[in-house]
């Protein structure tokens, strides 16, 4: 039997009268791992949503083992052994992993669903994947590396001849994303064809055969990965050269010696011990920990999503005991979470209500009301600054924006609200590397103006690129702490290996 193969050939697609894909063509073959690249915007989501029946294209045809087809159903998708894992969540959180795993396709015997069944393949995929997740565990309970993990399994399965994974690694850890590494090329060398959208570069070379880059909605380049290099791929994204990733220059501005947030001795039950951290006015200091070591959830305790069992939380020279998010931010504190869809922004409404949203009682007017004007306003402060690319119209819904400028939005929130403390957590999930820099670029100058920002990260080229000072979380507690020139790949990942 021949090897499967699906080319797009000439797709075009338009949304609102504005083209965002212009005669794009795409090969993915069985036995080989195409890397599909570009930046937020450049066209990526739409090509394989169009593969798997989601968009129909207005021009141009998909050709799947020599039949042609000029638009394609998500179930004919699907029959022709198509699968797609998405960026955002596809899960029913209440359902059971075992449940989201066989979703679609729960097996059955005399018309009744074999529950014993659903749990064994479960068991049996996640297995393979080398996890340990409970199977009659909800999905609403899983942390965000965990689900992700579970939309892996549920695609793997399926009969899937073509898997197409967009960023499925964003909030991996580094032994969870070797181990889907590792499954990726089982796969390929059995003949699957892969899709693999991502924006680590690193994993390119890792994973891939193949290499295709898109930039504004057209092919800019194609290549195999073994004669690309990073620079040549970074220059395709862009259209513009970058340098290579680096150190950022020491801060030129004097750094005070009283912390801004401190945490003494910290300990919240199941999750870190005896922590000790401090975040200086004026610096960038990175908490960088894979999944499950603790540092979300020391995070998470600056804002009052969660409580100390034990030690003190110090925020301007004072011990608090944040009982809310709301008593956070009335004590200056910013919060970007690692889900931002889910726990951050309001994507159905306004860029200019999600900046506004927490500086309400600030903007209110005598009679305690909040204007559109008021509210455009202060949208139009933050837009040029943070360079947020939209249509610069205040009423545009957030939803429409790009990962990368729907971040830009919530730090302006914490702008408007004049907050001296900014807690991020994973700021670049899912971002392309353009808006990535430009992201970087904006926190060096927040920090600058005397802001004390922490960022929690799995990410250890994020945490080199960005931090004055960095920690090193491993199960539960703190394992070494860097500044300057000690931050390195090298130091990162031995310390976080406990």
């Amino acid at each position: 039997m021949a090897p499967f193969a699906l080319q797009a050939r000439a797709v075009r697609k338009s949304f609102g009268g504005v083209e965002v894909l212009h005669e794009v063509d795409l090969d993915a073959v069985g036995g080989s791992v195409l890397a599909l690249l570009g930046e937020n915007g450049a066209g990526k989501s739409t090509l394989v949503k169009i593969i798997a029946g989601d968009y129909s294209p207005d021009a141009g045809e998909v050709v799947v083992d020599g039949v042609v087809h000029t638009a394609l159903t998500p179930r004919q998708s699907r029959e022709l052994g198509v699968a797609i894992i998405f960026q955002e969540f596809q899960d029913a959180p209440t359902l059971t992993v075992a449940e989201n795993i066989a979703l679609g396709r729960l097996p059955a015997r005399a018309g009744v669903v074999d529950w014993g069944a659903v749990r064994a393949q479960a068991t049996t995929i996640l297995t393979q994947l080398g996890v340990d997740i409970d199977p009659g565990a909800t999905v609403a309970s899983l942390r965000v590396g965990e689900r992700q993990i579970v939309e892996i399994a549920r695609a793997l399965s399926g009969s899937a001849r073509l898997l197409i994974l967009d960023e499925p690694t964003a909030a991996l850890s580094h032994h969870e994303a070797d181990v889907l590494f590792g499954f990726v090329r089982r796969l390929r060398d059995q003949g699957v064809a892969i899709i693999y959208i991502t924006h680590r570069l690193d994993e390119v070379a890792e994973v891939a055969d193949r290499v295709q880059v898109l930039r504004d909605g057209a092919t800019a380049l194609v290549g195999d990965v073994a004669e690309t290099d990073r620079q040549t791929l970074i220059e395709a994204m862009i259209g513009r050269g970058m340098e290579a990733v680096g150190r950022p220059q020491p801060p030129a501005h004097e750094i005070p010696d009283a912390p801004a947030l401190r945490w003494d001795g910290a300990t919240l039950e199941g999750a870190f011990t005896d922590v000790d951290l401090t975040v200086r006015p004026g610096e960038v200091v990175v908490l960088y920990g894979k999944l499950g070591s603790g540092a979300a959830e020391v995070a998470e305790t600056a804002f009052g999503v969660r409580r100390l069992d034990a030690g003190t939380l110090v925020l301007d020279g004072g011990a608090l005991v944040l009982r809310s998010p709301v008593e956070a931010i009335r004590r200056g504190v910013g919060f970007l979470p690692a889900d931002r869809k889910a726990g951050g922004a309001f994507m159905v409404r306004s860029v200019a209500e999600n900046v506004a949203v927490a500086s309400w009682p600030v903007l209110a007017t005598l009679r305690q009301l909040i204007t559109d004007k008021t509210e455009a306003k202060a949208y139009r402060r933050w837009h040029g600054r943070l360079s947020i690319r939209s249509r610069n119209d205040p009423r545009q819904l957030m939803g429409t924006l790009s990962g990368g400028n729907q971040q830009k939005v919530l730090l302006a929130r914490w702008l408007e609200r004049s907050s001296r403390v900014l807690v991020l957590i994973e700021p670049t999930r899912g971002v392309d590397v353009g808006a990535r820099s430009d992201i970087y670029a904006v926190l060096r100058e927040l920090a600058a103006s005397g802001i004390a920002i922490l960022i929690v990260t799995s990410d250890y080229e994020e945490t080199v690129q960005v931090a004055d000072r960095s920690y090193v979380m491993a199960r539960g507690r703190i394992a070494a702490e860097l500044g300057g020139d000690e931050i390195g790949t090298s130091r990162l990942l031995a310390a976080a290996g406990g």
